[in-house]
């Protein structure tokens, strides 16, 4: 069955997600809406996003800035529309829970409509192979995780809107550090006990954080400690998991800079002595993915849920609540930095 879908917000990641549509076969992408109409573009452009509902479509992709996000998801869900919104999803968790009410409001008032979120870092071969071994049990019992996430700013980074705290809800964290939040979160459930250090060392110009350190712990005692880094300078992604019976960790992640290198999956089983003692240095093995298939993973997911009705696994609403509470967590942990939201009203966003 194909979908009639209109973008909005036709910027980077609309474009991904309309080639994404493409390459599935079964969208039709029959609208799209900017703030400006790209003469070069190859379907429909309007710039009021109202507009697009002119053009009758079965799903509204939302690929807007954060503070835009709950306003397109809600106004969609209430007129009946699919909707697959990228991350992070809105400002805050008041954001999300909008939307959450919006959901199921609409599909009391129009049943079976989707609401889904685009965390794509779920859905990365690497990340997926990972989460194969740890369900099948033979590594053992979860102890802790590690996390890094970071990269160098970028060209007018202080100008950025993702940097002004009234349209984006925060900095670094928020824009990158959730997505390695929302992996530790897929891997070991929601997180009761945070302790954080957020900080403004280098990018002194914004009102937003360039730097997070958060350690974390989950009802079962599993422990994760995350750094979320705009001062990273060599661009990275890496993600440890540490089992009683060995480790998995992911290095570097495809993405359309590429400037995160290679995924690689290493894998090691622990070797023990005459004692049962675990040896120092297992052996490892790689394997290693060339080929960024997520885009298609999220957007066959969605027309799957969409058309069959199948239950989302990544990006649902509730995922999305569970991830920016963890994210005001690590905020509110410091009480400098919470200090500091709080009495900067553009900070203040909860």
């Amino acid at each position: 069955m194909t979908l009639r879908a209109a973008i909005i917000g036709y910027g980077k990641m609309g474009r991904i997600r309309h080639d994404a549509m493409d390459r599935h076969g079964d969208f039709e992408v029959v609208v799209a809406c900017d703030t400006e109409i790209d003469p070069k573009a190859t379907v429909p452009m309007v710039t009021d996003p109202m507009a697009v509902y002119e053009y009758n479509p079965d799903v509204i992709v939302c690929s807007v800035p954060n503070m835009m996000i709950p306003d397109v998801v809600c106004t969609a869900l209430e007129r009946g529309k699919h909707v697959f919104s990228e991350k992070p999803p809105g400002r805050n968790s008041k954001d999300v829970r909008r939307m959450i009410a919006a959901e199921e409001a609409a599909r009391a008032a129009h049943g079976g409509l989707v609401l889904k979120f685009g965390f794509n870092h779920r859905v990365h071969d690497a990340i997926e192979e990972a989460k194969k071994l740890t369900d099948a049990g033979t590594m053992g019992d979860l102890y802790f995780m590690r996390g890094v996430y970071g990269k160098a700013g970028g060209p007018n980074y202080s100008q950025n809107w993702r940097n002004d705290p009234e349209l984006s809800g925060g900095g670094i964290l928020i824009d990158q550090g959730i997505h390695m939040l929302d992996l530790f979160q897929m891997f070991a459930g929601r997180f009761t006990d945070v302790q954080s250090f957020v900080q403004r060392k280098f990018w002194t110009d914004v009102p937003v954080e360039d730097n997070a350190f958060a350690l974390m712990k989950n009802a079962d005692g599993i422990v994760a400690s995350v750094h979320s880094s705009a001062t990273q300078w060599q661009h990275t992604f890496r993600l440890e998991l540490y089992m009683r019976n060995g480790f998995l960790s992911v290095d570097g992640i495809l993405s359309a800079s590429g400037s995160y290198g290679t995924e690689v999956l290493t894998v090691a089983l622990n070797r023990l002595d005459a004692t049962g003692s675990p040896i120092p240095n297992p052996e490892q093995q790689e394997l290693r993915f060339t080929e960024d298939r997520s885009w298609d993973k999220e957007i066959a997911e969605f027309h799957a849920a969409v058309v069959k009705g199948t239950p989302l696994v990544c990006g649902t609403s509730q995922q999305a609540l569970d991830v920016m509470e963890l994210v005001e967590a690590i905020y509110a942990a410091d009480p400098e930095w919470s200090t500091a939201r709080q009495s900067t009203p553009q900070m203040a966003m909860e």
